[in-house]
């Protein structure tokens, strides 16, 4: 025990908190949060960037439905006759095989019989006539039937019903390993083509395209579970067309999936069945324009012997990507670099084992810090850092450019970063501590500011408090760190400022019985109803809010005329207003050495979330349901939500304050607050449409109440919600998502 003791001693608080530090941060990769991945995924980004794939041949031709095509054509979908046409032509040409990245989901309309059920007046000759012409998806899949064509299919959110004859046209797989389906892609359901045209096809590949959380495009899915079954991407159903194989070859182990192959090709996949693409940049040669291969421009040794994709490239149909060398590529591309890379070999590879490399050398480095870093000059362990933080650097790079491989240094480096911070830090707080002892023996029963306290009421010099409901405000100047970033040459004058800003502010409050908590860099804390009783804490409140405006616009014209004699930049200062009512506990807070009068409580928290959502209904006021209830008689109030504020589990009625007492008996403003709650009435029963109609009335009754911009809000979110609907029983309490 003693020589256990002697070593602990001899090891130190110090290294025994950074070994704690080190083995915390192991689980850390394993979860990989988001911000850590986002900085592997970056890296890997800058890679690409520094050194894109080099394009050693091109075997794939992109069909391009690009803008002249759809202004010489027409807008998509073409008649399926015309597409008909383009898969002979392209057959004619050479092709090897087809691929569609669009989707004929539904019969298409310009078919004859489709037509003449369209068309008013008809005479009953004409119709019969159109009925009896072949229909255009027959006639696309007879195109089909004499070429190889692979077709597209979707990824849905939602189970698609399919037919028997469907369910049995399915790719054939064979799985080396364990089941894959726990590591893959998932998509609830799978949008197909109609039955003609997926019947008529030598494949049918999904060409869904998942982009990571920030929206660039790193990996594809190449194999997919859609409705319970595994399904193949659009690039290696392609392949497996070309290769006349039956069935595409899954291997995979206890980690997850680790390559898939058709004859002849196999190529690494991430463990969740996933290429990262090689990009090279965004290549105009692999294009040619639909309306040129349609109108026979396209000499046959542009297509002959290579694979064809067809896709769009027209920003009207919303098929572009971000990738790590294109700001905007088209999704058809992605699928072409995808089937290249295959092809040429040149994929790139995210190794089962990197995540245990990874830790590995952040351990031994990290450990090699802990033991080495108290025992060697500070000039020899930075010497020794460059070094280590150049040959991690190195290696990962050198492992990209000469092996395809990626490889994470972020991680070992910032974990090694970390330990050292903190093996920096314990010491210098240790340090710190020993002289505070010191200061403490003389010092520490003198505090000036407890001195004051104490002469004047010493009664009340002791921690706790007492609970009252009470009225809380918080107030926050809206683009703050635009106007420091304006003074950052003068942080005195930006000091001046605030000074003259937030003077009239608190003198508004204090002249309505407000007690100011504290200020927060440009923020302004407030309560009512403490210390003295306030029975009208709630008006007050509201009348403290409203000359807050007052005096901020008077200030802001005071400002303006100042920037227009001194010549300067005129940058109003905005403010947002968040008041909420309820229980608080009241008193001194703080320590036995130090303390302020100070509020806590839900109710302050609440207040809080309300101020900063001022900036999402781009409203200056919003207050809580108790502060309305109580001040609905003396003020305009107006109901604007129902949310659910970050960190709280009950939905909260939310309130604007437009005006006093007055401009609630004006006509204009009982016409908006009529027209808001009928909006909201819609809103919340999901009738978007009836919502929406309302809303423009509700914007041209705003006009001269300086909320406009909150039905712009409502706007954006119906049309999120019609995009992403709520659950259909959806109470129209909205989650706010931020603080």
């Amino acid at each position: 025990m003693r020589t256990l003791a002697r070593w602990a001693r001899r090891f130190g608080l110090t290294r025994a908190i950074c070994v704690l530090l080190l083995l915390a941060l192991v689980p850390l990769r394993i979860l990989d949060p988001a911000p850590l991945e986002e900085i592997r995924l970056r890296t890997f980004d800058f890679y690409q960037s520094l050194q894109p794939r080099e394009t050693e041949s091109r075997p794939v031709v992109i069909v391009d439905i690009d803008e002249a095509s759809l202004k010489d054509i027409g807008q998509w979908p073409w008649p399926r006759t015309i597409v008909a046409d383009l898969v002979t032509r392209l057959t004619q040409l050479g092709a090897v095989a087809i691929g569609f990245d669009v989707i004929f989901a539904e019969p298409d309309r310009m078919s004859p019989s489709i037509a003449a059920t369209s068309f008013r007046n008809l005479d009953e000759e004409t119709r019969n006539k159109l009925q009896s012409m072949p229909n255009n998806d027959e006639v696309l899949a007879q195109a089909i039937r004499r070429s190889r064509v692979v077709v597209g299919q979707v990824g849905s959110a939602t189970p698609v019903p399919r037919s028997q004859a469907e369910s049995t046209l399915k790719t054939g797989f064979a799985v080396r390993g364990p089941d894959p389906g726990p590591f893959l892609v998932t998509f609830p359901g799978l949008l197909r083509n109609v039955p003609l045209i997926e019947e008529a096809a030598a494949g049918r590949g999904v060409f869904s395209i998942l982009p990571e959380r920030d929206g660039i495009v790193r990996r594809v899915p190449i194999i997919m579970q859609a409705q319970g079954s595994l399904v193949p991407s659009l690039s290696i159903e392609l392949l497996r067309v070309v290769t006349n194989s039956g069935a595409i070859l899954v291997r995979t182990d206890q980690a997850g999936v680790q390559s898939v192959a058709v004859p002849g090709l196999e190529a690494s996949t991430d463990q969740n069945g996933r290429f990262w693409v090689h990009f090279n940049r965004h290549d105009p040669a692999r294009y040619v324009s639909a309306k040129d291969v349609l109108q026979g421009r396209v000499l046959r040794d542009r297509i002959e012997g290579k694979l064809v994709l067809i896709g769009t490239s027209a920003v009207g149909l919303l098929d572009v990507k971000t990738t790590p060398v294109a700001a905007a590529m088209p999704g058809v591309e992605v699928h072409a670099q995808v089937v290249e890379s295959v092809l040429t070999n040149s994929l790139l590879t995210y190794p089962n084992y990197a995540i245990g490399a990874e830790l590995l050398v952040a351990v031994l480095g990290g450990l090699a810090i802990i033991i080495a870093a108290p025992m060697l000059r500070a000039s020899i362990v930075i010497a020794l850092g460059a070094i280590l933080v150049t040959a991690l650097i190195g290696a990962s790079w050198y492992l990209y450019s000469q092996y395809n491989l990626l490889i994470d240094f972020t991680y070992p480096l910032m974990s090694i970063g970390f330990v050292y911070l903190t093996l920096i830090f314990v010491n210098y707080f240790q340090e710190q501590k020993q002289r505070q002892q010191i200061r403490a023996a003389f010092g520490f029963y003198l505090s000036p500011a407890l001195v004051e306290q104490l002469a004047r009421s010493p009664e009340k010099l002791v921690l706790g408090g007492e609970e009252r409901r009470m009225t809380v405000l918080f107030s926050d100047v809206r683009g703050f760190t635009t106007i420091s970033e304006s003074y950052k040459h003068d942080p005195q004058g930006l000091t001046r400022l605030m000074n003259r800003f937030l003077t009239p502010l608190t003198n508004a409050i204090i002249e309505r019985n407000g007690t100011i908590d504290k200020y927060i860099g440009d923020a302004i804390m407030a309560f009512w109803n403490a210390p003295l009783d306030d029975p009208q804490q709630e008006v007050n409140a509201c009348e403290a809010a409203l000359e807050m405006l007052a005096r901020a616009d008077k200030l802001n014209q005071e400002f303006k005329r100042e920037a227009n004699q001194n010549g300067g930049k005129y940058m109003p200062l905005r403010i947002g207003i968040g008041l909420n009512t309820g229980p608080c506990v009241v008193g001194n807070m703080g320590s036995d050495f130090r303390f302020n009068y100070s509020v806590l409580g839900d109710t302050v928290n609440v207040a809080s979330r309300l101020e900063a959502r001022t900036k999402d209904y781009r409203i200056p006021i919003v207050i809580g349901e108790a502060t309305a209830q109580k001040a609905k008689e003396r003020f305009a109030t107006m109901e604007i939500d129902r949310i659910q504020v970050k960190g709280k589990t009950q939905p909260e009625t939310v309130f604007t304050v437009l005006g006093r007492a007055e401009l609630g008996r004006d006509p204009n403003f009982l016409e908006l607050h009529e027209l808001t709650t009928k909006m909201l009435r819609y809103y919340r029963e999901q009738n978007w449409t009836q919502a929406l109609d309302t809303i423009e009335p509700c914007r041209k009754a705003a006009e001269g109440f300086g909320v406009g911009a909150l039905y712009h809000m409502y706007a954006e979110r119906i049309e999120a919600f019609r995009h992403n609907p709520p659950p259909a029983d959806w109470n129209g309490v909205y989650e706010a998502e931020s603080k």
